[in-house]
């Protein structure tokens, strides 16, 4: 089943060797947003970013995954952020921990 098109990904990450797995299953779904959430969020939030630009060869992989980071935001905050973020109004919201 695809991934839901706005993610909220929980750190520190239990397996980080799924991180680039999971961002190329993110841009083949079509999500739109992945809120990083937790301690680590700011390190999963720019590595997100790395992989998503790569070498920059493929400029349609830039702005095609936006990603924020939420350190210290309790996840009702967050939540109420990702609801917010413009997309399709039936777009669901899927937390995610790996």
């Amino acid at each position: 089943m695809p991934y839901a098109r706005k993610i909220i990904l929980h750190t520190p990450l239990v397996d980080p060797a799924k991180l680039d797995s999971f961002v190329e299953a993110c841009l083949a779904d079509g999500v739109v947003l992945v809120a990083a959430v937790g301690p680590d969020a700011s390190l999963v939030h720019d590595l997100i970013d790395e992989i998503v630009v790569g070498d920059g060869s493929d400029p349609g992989r830039i702005g095609k995954l936006m990603t924020t980071l939420h350190p210290d935001e309790p996840l009702a905050e967050v939540l109420d952020f990702v609801t917010s973020w413009p997309a399709k109004p039936d777009d669901r919201i899927e937390q995610v921990r790996f």
